[in-house]
């Protein structure tokens, strides 16, 4: 009885181009007979898929490589400049975009201020970076293949922001929107997942099994990595430990809670305390503390102890290889390392400890929106994988 089908053969040849790509992602430069031993897969056929890819504009040769005897192998490697990706980091008070090629590379940025949180202004002001960076594209064949964004809130498995606390938006159906737009594939996740994707993927997280990124900025969020993998939760909510109580009868939060996290340990929180010695912005009270005002400085010793505070509880709720702190605060790394980690130290079980790196983001403030751009990218590749 014949049970194979041409269904069945196409499936094959599908999970064995996925194979024979992936290898060369990950490992190139790769040669035909590398990628063989590599992957178990006999050479006539890694011949054939590698030439798919090529007449696919997704695999280049670029020369000879090192002989081991014989003749001199081609090498092989993956055309980053196939396509580009959008990424977009929508903060509280920001917009900060880059144009990406396909193995992550920044080809152009931008970022302006946000003034206002009203949906139509912050709309009209994203559909206008999203087209700047666009422009900036440079021609390939795949063009534009995704926009990847960031927001500071709960976003639900439809792309919609179903509560945004620190930007006053419920919700707002948001990748429905910019479908509707740009008639591209849209990617829209929590602002510190994005954060997590990027420092795992581009910075500090690189190869580490279990960390969680914490993203300071006007609030706190986080992004949960365990065994490589993003943790969303039972219903993809996960990571809103920003709104963790450390205070029983603290302050309101915009949340509906009181005592939250981020009220004592974030961006906003530096800068209320900031205002009576009159400072407005963390970007003056960088160059504060630089110049040795002890005031300033002792601000961000405050906020690290509070950082450090609800580090803690993080780490002996999860027990993490990292904590990696990123988003704007991560520029204070000077002024808030020893607090953070002291409170660290006091606070958290010695077991959970014992192992614990605390770390500040590679990418800084730039975490997100390399993340947001690797989901429009990840997206891509599972499209090209699956046919």
């Amino acid at each position: 009885m014949k049970v194979t089908t041409t269904g069945d053969l196409t499936l094959i040849k599908k999970i064995n181009t996925s194979i024979v790509l992936e290898a060369v992602l990950k490992q190139a430069p790769l040669s035909r007979a590398q990628i063989s031993e590599l992957t178990g897969l006999n050479k006539a056929t890694v011949s054939n898929l590698v030439q798919d890819l090529i007449d696919s504009d997704l695999v280049v040769e670029i020369g000879p490589g090192e002989s081991s005897g014989g003749r001199k192998p081609v090498m092989l490697l993956f055309n980053g400049m196939a396509g580009y990706a959008v990424g977009i980091d929508l903060g509280v008070n920001y917009i900060r975009g880059v144009l990406a090629d396909l193995e992550g590379n920044v080809v152009a940025e931008l970022q302006r201020s946000l003034k206002k949180h009203q949906l139509e202004f912050t709309l009209k002001e994203l559909i206008q970076c999203i087209h700047e960076l666009i422009g900036k594209a440079p021609a390939s064949p795949y063009g534009i293949v995704g926009i990847g964004i960031g927001v500071p809130g709960i976003v639900d498995d439809q792309g919609s922001i179903l509560f945004a606390p620190n930007l006053e938006w419920q919700h707002v159906e948001l990748q429905h929107m910019l479908e509707e737009e740009f008639k591209l594939p849209v990617t829209i996740d929590n602002e510190a997942n994005a954060g997590a994707q990027g420092e795992q993927k581009y910075g500090t997280g690189r190869g580490i099994a279990h960390q969680i990124y914490v993203s300071v900025g006007i609030g706190i969020g986080t992004g949960i990595i365990l065994n490589k993998e993003l943790y969303k939760g039972a219903t993809g909510f996960s990571g809103e430990l920003g709104h963790l109580s450390i205070e029983y009868n603290g302050k309101p939060c915009r949340c509906g809670n009181e005592g939250c996290w981020e009220l004592y340990a974030s961006e906003n929180a530096l800068l209320e305390q900031a205002a009576p010695l009159g400072f407005d912005n963390l970007e003056d009270l960088l160059d504060a503390a630089e110049a040795g005002n002890e005031e300033v400085r002792a601000l961000f010793y405050k906020i690290g102890e509070y950082m450090g505070a609800g580090i803690s509880n993080i780490v002996n709720v999860f027990n993490p290889d990292v904590v990696i702190i990123g988003n704007r605060m991560s520029r204070a790394k000077t002024w808030l390392e020893e607090a953070v980690q002291s409170s660290v130290t006091r606070r958290t079980l010695p077991y959970h400890r014992e192992r614990l790196r605390i770390l500040f983001a590679e990418l800084q403030d730039q975490s997100a929106v390399r993340g947001a751009a690797y989901y429009a990218i990840s997206k891509f590749f599972t499209k090209i994988k699956t046919g």
